[in-house]
C-alpha cells in the first residue's frame, strides 16, 4: 500500500483545527498528523499537495438502506459492494447497513448475507465504504407510525425474536430501532443492551413518559427525529419532547430539506447542541441514480425530483448523500467543525468506535475527505485507499 503525506490548508479533526496541516497515511491508518513544517517526508512516500483544501474525517452513516440502484436487504456482495462504492464517492467511508421491516425469515436471510459480506470485505484492496454492522429498523415498531414499513410484518417486541436476529447477525448487530410504548419493549431493550446493541427510539407513538422510561432503561438514540413520531404539542410533547430535553440521547436528522423543515432543524440543533445530533441519509437504492422506480426492501418506491415516495405518496427514505447534508447544515449557520462532528465523531461515538472512525488522529483508520471552499468533496480515502 502506498505511503502518502497529504498536505492541506487545514485539517478539522473535528475537535481541533490544524492550519497548514499534514497527514501521513501508511498501511491504512493515520501514522502522523500535525503542522506540515514539523513533519518530514518519509523515504519512499509520496507527497500530495492540496493546500487549497480542508481535510475532515470520512463520514459515518448509521442509517442507510441502499444506493446505486441496490438495497442492502439484497444481502449479496454485488449489492453491498455497489452501495459501498456509490456512497464513498460522496465522502461516506463507513456505514451501518439498515434493514426495513420484513418477515423474520427474509430479515434473517438478508442479515446473514450482510454478515458474510462484512467478514470478507477487508480482504480486497478496493476503495469503498466499510460496512460497520447492521441497523434493524423494525419490526418492533408502532403500526400507527410505521411510515412505509409493511404493516403485515410488524411484530410485538420480543427478546426471543431479537435473539434470532442477533444470531443471524453473527456479532454484527449495532442498532435496534423500536417503539417503546409497545408491550414487550422493555425486556427487548434489556436483551438488546445485553447483546451490545444500541437501542434507538423510532417509528413510535410514545408519550413523553413512555419515551423517558425507555431512556432510563438504556435507550441512547432516536431515529430520524420528527419523522414517524408522535407529533409535538405544548401539552403533549411526546417522544420528541423527551429527545429534545434528554442529554443522554442522540437524535438523527435527515437534512435534505424535504423530511424536516428548516425551523424544526434549527430547533433540534439548538436543543441538542453539536454533540447531540447525528446526520443520516436514510438513503435508498435511488441514491446516486436518476428519477425512476426502485425497491426499498420488498416495497416499490418512485423517485420524482429526487424525492422517494410509495404508491400512497408517503416519504420512503431519501436520495440524500452526506456531503449534501453537510452543506445544508452549514447553510443554516452551523460552524463547520460542529457540522463535521455530526457526520463523523458523533456517529462513531454512538457505535463506540471513535478511536478508529470519525476522527483524524494517530492510529485511526485513514478515512479522509477533502473539501473545497463550497464544501464539495474533491478527494476521498477509505482505509488509505484513494477513491476514484
Amino acid at each position: 500500500m502506498t505511503t502518502t503525506l497529504l498536505h492541506v490548508r487545514r485539517a478539522i479533526t473535528p475537535l481541533t483545527e490544524i492550519p497548514d496541516a499534514a497527514l501521513l497515511l501508511r498501511d491504512g491508518v493515520i501514522e502522523a498528523i500535525g503542522p506540515r513544517a514539523a513533519m518530514r517526508l518519509p523515504a519512499g512516500a509520496q507527497e500530495l499537495s492540496a493546500t487549497d483544501k480542508t481535510a475532515v474525517p470520512g463520514f459515518v452513516d448509521v442509517h442507510i438502506h441502499g444506493a446505486g440502484g441496490h438495497d442492502v436487504m439484497e444481502g449479496d456482495a454485488k449489492a453491498l459492494g455497489t452501495v459501498a462504492r456509490t456512497i464513498a464517492q460522496h465522502g461516506t467511508t463507513s456505514f451501518v447497513a439498515t434493514t426495513i421491516t420484513a418477515s423474520p425469515e427474509a430479515t434473517c436471510r438478508s442479515v446473514e448475507g450482510i454478515s458474510k459480506y462484512i467478514a470478507g470485505q477487508l480482504a480486497t484492496e478496493e476503495a469503498r465504504a466499510e460496512v460497520l454492522g447492521i441497523h434493524f429498523e423494525g419490526p418492533f415498531i408502532s403500526p400507527l407510525r410505521r411510515g412505509v414499513h409493511p404493516a403485515e410484518w410488524i411484530k410485538q417486541p420480543s427478546a426471543e425474536l431479537l435473539d434470532k436476529f442477533l444470531l443471524a447477525a453473527a456479532g454484527n448487530a449495532r442498532i435496534l430501532t423500536l417503539a417503546p410504548e409497545i408491550f414487550g419493549a422493555m425486556p427487548c431493550i434489556d436483551a438488546a443492551r445485553k447483546g451490545g446493541v444500541v437501542v434507538a427510539l423510532g417509528h413510535t407513538d410514545a408519550t413523553y413518559e413512555q419515551a423517558r422510561a425507555a431512556i432510563a432503561r438504556g435507550a441512547r438514540h432516536a431515529v430520524h427525529v420528527y419523522n414517524a413520531m408522535r407529533p409535538f404539542s405544548h401539552r403533549d410533547t411526546g417522544v420528541i419532547g423527551a429527545v429534545l430535553t434528554s442529554p443522554d440521547i442522540t437524535g438523527e436528522l435527515i437534512a435534505d430539506g424535504v423530511h424536516v423543515d428548516e425551523p424544526a432543524m434549527r430547533m433540534l440543533l439548538q436543543a441538542k447542541g453539536a454533540r447531540g445530533v447525528i446526520l443520516v441519509s436514510d438513503g435508498t437504492a435511488a441514491t446516486g441514480m436518476p428519477d425512476g422506480t426502485y425497491t426499498l426492501g420488498s416495497l416499490q418506491v418512485t423517485v420524482s425530483g429526487g424525492v422517494c415516495r410509495n404508491a400512497e405518496g408517503k416519504l420512503a427514505g431519501s436520495t440524500l448523500t452526506l456531503d449534501r447534508a453537510l452543506r445544508n447544515i452549514a447553510a443554516l449557520g452551523t460552524p463547520l467543525a460542529d457540522a463535521v462532528c455530526m457526520l463523523t465523531l458523533n456517529p462513531a461515538s454512538l457505535l463506540g468506535i471513535e478511536f478508529k472512525k470519525g476522527v483524524l488522529r494517530v492510529g485511526a483508520d485513514a478515512d479522509v475527505v477533502l473539501l473545497d471552499d463550497a464544501l464539495h468533496v474533491t478527494r476521498v480515502w477509505t482505509r488509505g485507499l484513494a477513491v476514484n
